[in-house]
């Protein structure tokens, strides 16, 4: 990828999250079919509007009635952004229309085409369109499981876990050590590991200088890493240790009672530790049968419909997307071209090829941003990366050019948060 440099114009275009190839805004005012999507996210959500707007009946499940987003939700371990500011609800989605069924979806039944719910209710679909996003593979890691992450949080989902990690770090003594494990691809979010470690090296920086922050990676290759790595040299360098894989980053164990993790080359004690688990797609993808033996649902790349279930769609995190990586960004361009594909097959038309954009932004500090940006086309049954089309922060940039990424990483939170919880 080349270096890029940000202008008003390119801003703009990457802000919509838009998929190349817009949704047919041709009416179904007649049609009786239903869409039922699964899931309040990033994905589901935008789904949801972008169905509603063809004239379907479309209906959203939903548990919970806030959702909490977690791009920029590492600001909040860092002490510079409340989780408040992080919640969003489904008034406006209702307000378009959308019926909202704040239940949680526990099977469904691909032949008979209806899905049921925790109140024992039951819904008829013509097509259904799962965004579970992730669980977490509490069996992954020895030592590690749900009652462990009390004691040592993940972090990934964004809630209660976040409030958790950012009161252990406030708790923490000057001079502690804080310990993140960091997971063997694929995870949600390449890039968050890295930014919550550079995030909370700052905190420790201005709150607790005599600090640090261990990273154990399970792997030796990560998004951004020269960046991510040129950074640290300059803003941390004696707060912030790296261990890749190669050099014994891998966790093969923890003890939550001692806050111990342990390596196949030794043991570190933490005074905070985060632990980030191996993860798969939502629970339902399982049930509903459109997971594999990775734990991820196969797609075809066009239409985004299961390869392993009938009228059955999936998007954002749970998909196996090829090279496009789980993100928020990712997750709004899927959902409208999945819609738009949906809306074509219920007329019996053959969607068209898309293409998906992808930008990716990561917080060093406040103030110094970072990025990186493709695009995707459905290519040998995946989608593949359009070679020359994308583009990275030059690693030599200014902290002028630091700092408007930073404030591009913002306006993009604040457009794709409007844009599709209203």
């Amino acid at each position: 990828m080349q270096p890029w440099r940000p202008n008003r114009r390119a801003f703009l275009g990457t802000l919509s999250g838009l998929a190349l190839g817009s949704l047919a805004r041709r009416s179904f005012a007649q049609s009786s079919a239903r869409v039922v999507v699964v899931g309040g996210g990033f994905a589901g959500a935008t789904c949801a509007r972008e169905l509603q707007r063809t004239g379907l009946e479309v209906v959203l499940i939903e548990a919970s009635p806030t959702y909490v987003a977690c791009p920029l939700s590492n600001l909040v371990l860092a002490s510079l952004r409340d989780l408040r500011s992080q919640e969003f609800g489904f008034d406006a989605l209702r307000q378009q229309g959308i019926t909202i069924v704040q239940e949680t979806a526990e099977r469904v039944e691909p032949a008979a085409r209806r899905i049921f719910l925790s109140d024992g209710s039951d819904l008829s679909y013509d097509r259904l369109v799962l965004a579970p996003g992730i669980d977490l593979r509490f069996d992954a890691l020895p030592g590690y499981d749900r009652a462990a992450a009390e004691n040592m949080p993940h972090a990934w989902k964004a809630g209660p876990q976040t409030e958790l990690l950012h009161a252990h770090l406030r708790e923490m003594q000057d001079g502690g050590t804080v310990v993140m494990s960091v997971p063997p691809n694929p995870y949600r979010c390449p890039p968050g590991p890295y930014e919550r470690a550079s995030l909370i090296a700052h905190y420790l920086k201005t709150h607790k200088p005599r600090s640090k922050i261990l990273v154990l990676d399970a792997k030796d290759m990560f998004s951004k890493q020269r960046l991510f790595q040129a950074a640290w040299r300059k803003l941390y360098p004696d707060l912030l240790e790296y261990v890749p894989l190669a050099e014994g980053g891998k966790v093969v164990s923890v003890d939550p009672a001692s806050k111990t993790v342990t390596t196949d080359f030794g043991e570190y004690k933490a005074d905070v530790a985060n632990i980030i688990p191996p993860q798969q797609a939502g629970r339902i993808a399982h049930v509903a049968g459109v997971a594999d033996r990775t734990g991820w649902c196969p797609i075809d790349p066009v239409t985004f419909e299961s390869t392993l279930q009938r009228n059955i769609h999936v998007i954002g995190d749970a998909a196996i997307g090829g090279a496009m990586p789980k993100s928020a960004f990712t997750a709004n361009a899927q959902a409208k071209c999945c819609a738009a594909a949906v809306a074509s097959l219920i007329r019996g038309e053959q969607p068209p090829a898309p293409k998906l954009i992808n930008t990716c932004y990561s917080l060093v500090a406040p103030d110094y941003g970072i990025s990186v940006a493709g695009i995707y086309h459905p290519a040998n049954g995946l989608l593949s990366e359009v070679a020359g089309a994308g583009g990275i922060s030059p690693l030599d940039a200014p902290d002028s050019f630091r700092a408007l990424e930073a404030t591009y990483a913002m306006a993009w939170f604040d457009t794709i948060t409007h844009e599709v919880f209203g």
